[in-house]
């Protein structure tokens, strides 16, 4: 059923995306954003750096950015020949687990050919690509440089009939709306407005890591990654610190460090390579020692902890309208899965509306499985890393030990490593590990040591 308008709040990937499945079920949708997303980086991969950094509403632009294989399946899915499209315009791209060098607990996971294809690419140019394709749609309205100023409800403070928004040279003005989607991020200020209206707040989960992510882009020859496309050092327990090379458009890297509890990467030149060096592996530091940088020094984003509102737990919600993306839940970005997981909320929502009018509970209960596994991903390894105030039951203390023991496996067992790159891009439950043919050469193996 085809209904008349959407109001999408926020213009980031997650309501790029919405607004993309929306197009199929509204005559009219309007993207309300409150930067200037009509100019900035034109996405030519040969223009200077410095134009790539679009947005101020994405202080984390200049770092790296992951794309699992369930998110690039999302975006091929709704712009059919994006892969190739991408690739063709200068993004790197290889296989998901045969390009993608991934370390985890001092190990690196043996690699070969999935078939699932991979992307790297700075997150400016990912956007920018996402956006020309929807701003291009028919029925697709933007409105950038505008703040977000509330919902607007009906009589009966009920139903959500619109967003009022405003300029900052211009009077609030109310956008009327069969449904208003909030996509604004980690900042939403729906469980504000949700009180207001006389609706109970959505309790909130967190897992506080002070994380922080310290990057430099580089010129760096591929021919040092050996045909990969990305290398991801992550962290361990014995150095809860990680880093990870990722392939751009127009030749550049961008390099990363990232460390939790203060443990944090120095922005000058000399700080920031001696960091690199004390990585659990070295592949990192080698490649920073054989690499041109292309600024003075690093930029640094703080990221505080993973943030989940359990909106499907709530039992009253109003209509028209819904909350999604990091507005939602919000993931420790160095797992790499908040792009994906908005795009597969961004689909199922769409699968929904194909029923007729939304009913939001029903969706906030259909993404809860969808959400609990990279929760899960996150708060798991998290929690595994010392200092980091996590669970410590009986439970959590045995599946991190059979973690230990799948990593020093998978270092050397292709179906392993296949296995635990399917549940890491989100394409199997954590639950696939424990599957008897995969316990059965975890548990059958004598610990290695790291590689």
């Amino acid at each position: 059923m085809t209904q008349t308008h959407a109001v999408v709040l926020g213009g980031s990937m997650a309501g790029l995306l919405t607004a993309r499945v929306l197009t199929e079920h509204f005559e009219r949708v309007t993207i309300v954003e409150r930067d200037d997303v009509a100019g900035g980086w034109s996405g030519d991969p040969d223009a200077d750096p410095r134009e790539r950094e679009v947005r101020r509403g994405v202080p984390q632009g200049r770092h790296a950015h992951g794309l699992l294989a369930a998110g690039l399946n999302v975006i091929e899915g709704l712009f059919p020949g994006a892969t190739h499209e991408m690739a063709a315009a200068g993004m790197p791209t290889g296989d998901v687990l045969g390009n993608v060098r991934f370390c985890a607990n001092g190990y690196r996971l043996k690699q070969a050919a999935t078939g699932m294809e991979a992307v790297s690419f700075s997150r400016p140019y990912l956007e920018t690509w996402v956006r020309s394709k929807v701003f291009a749609l028919p029925g697709v309205t933007v409105r950038g440089g505008h703040d977000i100023v509330g919902i607007e409800p009906d009589a009966a403070r009920a139903r959500v009939i619109g967003a009022r928004i405003q300029s900052a040279d211009g009077p609030p003005e109310t956008l009327t709306a069969d449904l208003v989607v909030d996509a604004t991020g980690k900042g939403s200020r729906a469980p504000r407005w949700l009180a207001e209206l006389g609706f109970e707040r959505p309790r909130e989960e967190r897992l506080q890591v002070d994380l922080a992510y310290v990057s430099r882009p580089y010129r760096v020859d591929p021919a040092l990654l050996d045909g990969d496309i990305a290398i991801i050092v992550g962290p361990s327990a014995a150095a809860p610190r990680g880093g990870a090379i990722m392939l751009q458009e127009g030749g550049r890297a961008v390099i990363t460090l990232f460390g939790i509890l203060g443990d944090h990467a120095p922005l000058d030149d000399a700080g920031f390579r001696a960091y690199a060096k004390r990585l659990p592996l070295p592949y990192v530091s080698d490649i920073i020692e054989a690499s041109e940088p292309l600024a003075a020094e690093a930029v640094k984003y703080r990221f505080p902890g993973s943030t989940r509102h359990r909106y499907d737990r709530l039992r009253r919600f109003p209509q028209g309208f819904v909350v999604l993306g990091d507005a939602m839940c919000s993931f420790n970005p160095m797992y790499g899965q908040g792009m994906s997981i908005a795009g597969i909320e961004a689909v199922t929502l769409g699968t929904l509306l194909e029923d007729g009018e939304l009913d939001a509970l029903r969706f906030f209960r259909k993404v809860k499985p969808i959400i609990d596994i990279p929760w899960q991903i996150a708060t798991g390894g998290d929690a595994a890393l010392p200092g980091v105030d996590g669970p410590k039951d009986l439970g959590t203390r045995m599946v991190n030990r059979y973690l230990d023991r799948l990593y020093a496996t998978a270092a050397h067992d292709e179906v392993v490593s296949l296995a635990f790159s399917r549940v890491t891009n989100l394409l199997d439950p954590p639950t696939a590990l424990l599957r008897p043919r995969i316990a059965r050469r975890v548990l059958g193996r004598r610990r290695l040591t790291a590689a």
